[in-house]
């Protein structure tokens, strides 16, 4: 007999529904149990446990680019894992990136575990002192899923930071910082002194202060110093490298309200400590700021806000200026969306190469796996306000990339070209001469787009900053550029604070 239409329908949705149901039971995810030697943690532990996995097998986890790669990683929140005791990842709980935990696809994977021992720094993966396992390879079969066990015995070992002849480390407690954070909170930096400083103990020496960009810590110092010509031949310039890691990315020295006061703990006790360690010229017109992207924007954002301390700043790349343009997005507009640009498309993180395969949107997905530290975190948690909780208040819907409206208003305060539109007055004749910012015609994060609303605005203000976009340049400039910059830096003490008193 002939079946209806309805019961037609009805046959239908009751096998589409089997489909998926049996779908749903043959898929199943791995099991993950691990466990932790006592000699590297021998405590009830709370916080965020990883299980990091390469594809292929025969690879090390914990080593793989995750910013820029697909590798699958999973972490899951414990309250109070307890020595000797068995962690078993629970897929229901558990939060991953690029899938979740079940829908793992079938093949060969290296697998190793993480326990975050290092609260401090923002690589939350490979901070020093955390825990990892061995690699252990297994094969998975969602329909018959295996049991992997990680046994965490090893730590991460601390980088070995050793003075030289021109090299010296520096560790100053922050009664500021210590004070926000409750507990003991430590400024770093390495000061590089010139040829000849030891054979003038009488003399003072000027200063460059610089601060590199997002994950540049004082343990890369040594590297990013050779890297960076600053000094030419026959100049005086001490050169400081700021570390400016804290737990949610990149502090970029503002006092902010989920990070505390780190512009005040360097101007008030990092700055004097070092003149008078180091012998360095207590005056504004001998100290000097240089940043590279993120430390790029943190050297603009000294010299804006402290214009009386420093004596000029030469910004490189920096993150974005004006946030009418933030890597392509104007955070006040109405409409606008973090993730979809308004012809619907996905938000490209930047414009070449791996970069523009990789969507913002994907980018919030994994920061949402480590929790903390990653670049879009560590934007909210500058610019962004304090939730009555503590925690940093996104600036738009974690799931849609809706942008919360007030909380945009919030981040005005740390729009650099809004302030020195507002504040012209006060601040042009105090900036006269100080504002230097280069930047590639092609920036690799669209930050071009922000440094030339920023040009304009100054043009109208009748600012002589000195702004050069770099012809076929992306993010990184050539090294030439930085050459420049030591030479006017050079010319610009002598200018200033030699000739003057030579008078």
């Amino acid at each position: 007999m002939a079946r209806s239409r309805s019961q037609q329908r009805l046959w239908i949705a009751l096998a589409s529904a089997l489909v998926q149901a049996t779908h749903v039971l043959a898929q199943q995810a791995p099991q993950f149990e691990i466990t932790c030697a006592a000699d590297i943690h021998d405590k009830p532990y709370a916080g965020r446990v990883f299980v990091l996995l390469a594809a292929g097998g025969g690879q090390t986890p914990l080593g793989v680019p995750r910013w820029l790669s697909d590798e699958p990683f999973f972490a899951q929140e414990v309250e109070r894992w307890q020595p000797g005791e068995t962690l078993k990842f629970d897929a229901d709980k558990a939060v991953g990136y690029p899938c979740r935990l079940a829908d793992l696809p079938a093949g060969s994977y290296s697998a190793q575990a993480v326990l975050v021992l290092n609260r401090w720094s923002n690589d939350v993966l490979q901070a020093p002192g955390n825990g990892f396992s061995t690699v252990v390879v297994f094969e998975h079969d969602p329909g018959a899923p295996p049991t992997v066990g990680l046994r965490i015995t090893q730590r991460l070992p601390q980088p070995e930071l050793e003075d030289t002849h021109d090299r010296k480390y520096v560790k100053l407690r922050s009664t500021l910082l210590s004070r926000f954070y409750r507990q003991d909170v430590y400024l770093r930096a390495l000061v590089d002194l010139p040829p000849g400083y030891a054979n003038e103990p009488q003399r003072r020496f000027p200063t460059l202060y610089l601060i590199p960009g997002f994950g540049g810590t004082v343990a890369e110092a040594g590297r990013y110093l050779d890297w960076f010509s600053f000094r030419a031949p026959g100049s005086d310039l001490v050169i400081v490298f700021l570390d400016p890691v804290c737990p949610t990315g990149h502090h970029v020295f503002a006092d902010s309200a989920n990070n505390g006061p780190w512009g005040q703990a360097l101007v008030r006790e990092l700055i004097p400590h070092l003149e008078e360690a180091h012998r360095l010229i207590a005056h504004a017109d001998a100290r000097y700021l240089n940043g590279h992207s993120s430390g790029g924007w943190s050297s603009l954002w000294l010299q804006i806000s402290y214009p009386d301390v420093f004596g000029g700043v030469w910004s490189t790349s920096p993150d974005p200026v004006d946030f009418r343009a933030f890597c392509g997005l104007d955070v006040y507009a109405p409409g606008e969306n973090v993730f979809t640009a308004r012809d619907g498309t996905d938000r490209p993180v930047g414009r070449d190469g791996p970069f523009a395969k990789r969507s913002i949107r994907s980018m919030a997905r994994m920061e949402a796996v480590t929790g903390r530290g990653g670049q879009l975190y560590s934007f909210a948690a500058v610019f962004g306000p304090r939730a009555a909780d503590g925690k940093v208040v996104p600036l738009c819907d974690p799931q849609t990339g809706v942008i919360d409206a007030e909380v945009a208003t919030a981040w005005r305060k740390y729009d650099i070209r809004h302030i020195l539109e507002s504040k012209w007055e006060t601040l042009g004749p105090q900036l006269a001469g100080k504002l230097h910012i280069y930047c590639g015609a092609a920036d690799t994060f669209f930050l071009d787009e922000a440094v030339r609303l920023l040009d304009d605005s100054l043009k109208k203000l009748g600012s002589d900053a000195r702004i050069e976009m770099i012809p076929g340049a992306g993010h990184q400039l050539p090294r030439s550029v930085f050459t420049r910059i030591g030479r006017q830096i050079d010319r610009h003490y002598q200018e200033r604070y030699v000739k003057p008193r030579e008078k």
